[in-house]
This record gives structure tokens, sequence and C-alpha cells, in this order.
């Protein structure tokens, strides 16, 4: 299945792309960079560089929204409520079923359902500091 990501890297780069390969217990995946031509050569892209892989709805987003960073009290979150610290500075707040203390990443899927991130793969490495709300 292809998915339209945004590979954020932990010196600042980014890259935006398809990605048809990744997993998150590999160590490598490849991402055919967006407005290539089709058949193009696909990037490798090392997990250990990542800060993380944000999977969206479309590149360009609206850079004039910025998330809610607060959990809608009428809704009932599914999973367990989450805040991600980057080293960077950036604050991620969502949902997790996955994380656990030691694993090298992990899913979160954002508080604001009106965010362009469908769901993020947080690289553990690249957190400065990640709590249970």
């Amino acid at each position: 299945m292809q998915s339209k990501i945004v590979a954020r890297f932990q010196d600042g780069r980014l890259k935006k792309g398809i990605s048809n390969d990744f997993m998150p217990n590999k160590d490598l995946f490849h991402l055919v960079p967006a407005g290539t031509l089709p058949g193009a050569r696909p990037e490798d892209i090392s997990m250990r560089d990542l800060k993380a892989v944000f999977f969206v709805k479309d590149y360009a987003g609206n850079p004039n929204y910025a998330d809610k960073k607060e959990f809608n009290p009428a809704k009932p979150a599914a999973g367990r409520k989450i805040k991600v610290l980057f080293a960077d500075g950036e604050l991620l707040i969502g949902t997790t079923q996955g994380y656990q203390p030691g694993r090298p990443g992990f899913f979160v899927f954002p508080a604001d359902p009106q965010s362009n991130i469908d769901r993020c793969y947080v690289v553990s490495s690249a957190a400065r500091e990640v709590s249970l709300l």
C-alpha cells in the first residue's frame, strides 16, 4: 500500500514522497520523492537518521493551521493519551496503542482530527520526553 509520507530527519532535513515498504521494525525503507516521474528510483531512508515519519493527507497541508494540542472532551480517545516532546522542541499530542519505553519507536495518532497528519511514527531516540497523559 502506498503512503504519502514526510520523513523528518534529526538534523532538520525533510523529504516528502511515497513509500511502499515502510515497516517500523526495519532499519531501512524506500521513498520515491514527491514530484518525480513515474519509475523514478527510490531513495534509501535509514531509520537511525530520522526524527519521525509523518503519514499525511497531503504534502502541502495548511501552513496557517496549528494543530490543537488537546483532546475533544465530547469524544472518547481510542488508545492511551500521550505527549511527545522532540529534541528539537516540537510537541506532539495524541494517542498510542504501542508505546513501550525502550522500543525503537511507536505510532501516535494526533489529538486534533483536523490535523494534516493521519499518524506519525516517532523514532524514540529523537524524543526528549515521552509521557502518558
